[in-house]
């Protein structure tokens, strides 16, 4: 590879807000200011619509992490609703940073098309649903995201296949994902980012990775991998009660990944002349001297 796209960083702020639009608007304002982030990412549910009865009345599976009574109440404490986010992405704009969500059911993708930004992602849990798809498909003109988390290759063919379908091929982004918070170094499995390289590449608009796991060394490799779009769970404080900030990174990490992407884009050419104007300094200086 020769032309290496410049990347583009996502902080996921997903529910790392605790449900504080305070706390919402700093995480923004830092990924803008102190992180260098491109755009931030939130997420949306209808949570009656996406669970079951049962699931949403059942306790939290783990009790340490809620934020109520029930799984129900917990994520219904976490949740912003249309207006909120409205104003997240009016404020997003203010300090010159991309807004985008995550949309979980039908309704919420409605909700958020309804702010029009520039992109929408779906999750891995959710690249099985067509409905909503088909939905985004016809009535949503940006960019759609997808993680390919717990999905067979199977499936993901039909997912692009469906896009080829509905002719939206070239605003789809498929990002290289495993399901896991956090996912230990083994299971990152970032050569599949070869795979969907060679099998989609000359389709979609860009190919993704949405890292999980500890550190930013693998998301640099991803990037040299070939996929210029980087997401990643960013949190204020990794002890605080949630699922996802123990997998997030803090706004000093977030910083040292956009550095350091954008230090290895800088790298990544071939010599332009076999004695760079660098080395000839050093080359009349070093090379051939006297013994």
């Amino acid at each position: 590879m020769t032309n290496y796209k410049k990347p583009y960083v996502i902080a996921e702020i997903g529910c790392n807000h605790k449900g504080d639009m305070g706390i919402a608007k700093e995480l923004i304002k830092i990924a803008k200011i102190f992180c260098n982030m491109d755009a931030v990412k939130f997420q949306k549910r209808n949570n009656k619509e996406l669970l079951t009865e049962a699931q949403y009345y059942a306790a939290h599976p783990n009790e340490s992490n809620s934020y109520g009574a029930t799984y129900g109440e917990h994520r219904e404490f976490l949740e912003f609703d249309v207006t909120q986010h409205a104003e997240l992405k009016r404020y997003c704009e203010e300090v010159g940073i991309v807004y985008s969500t995550s949309v979980w059911d039908l309704t919420s993708a409605k909700e958020i098309t309804s702010l029009n930004p520039a992109f929408i992602k779906i999750p891995s849990a959710c690249n099985n649903n067509y409905k909503m798809l088909d939905w985004l498909c016809e009535n949503y003109t940006g960019e759609i995201h997808i993680s390919t988390g717990m999905t067979t290759k199977s499936e993901t063919d039909d997912l692009v296949d469906f896009f080829v379908s509905k002719g939206r091929i070239k605003d789809l982004v498929l990002y290289n994902c495993t399901s896991g918070y956090p996912v230990p170094f083994e299971d990152v499995c970032l050569l599949d980012i070869n795979l969907l390289k060679q099998k989609y590449q000359d389709k979609v608009k860009h190919i993704g990775f949405s890292g999980h796991h500890l550190g930013i060394a693998v998301d640099v490799a991803a990037y040299t991998l070939g996929a210029n779009i980087i997401e990643r769970h960013y949190t204020l404080d990794r002890t605080w009660k949630g699922t996802d900030h123990a997998a997030s990174l803090e706004p000093m990490g977030l910083r040292k990944l956009s550095r350091d992407l954008n230090a290895v884009h800088a790298a990544l050419s071939f010599k332009s002349t076999d004695i760079l104007p660098i080395e000839q300094v050093q080359r009349d200086k070093l090379k051939n001297q006297k013994d």
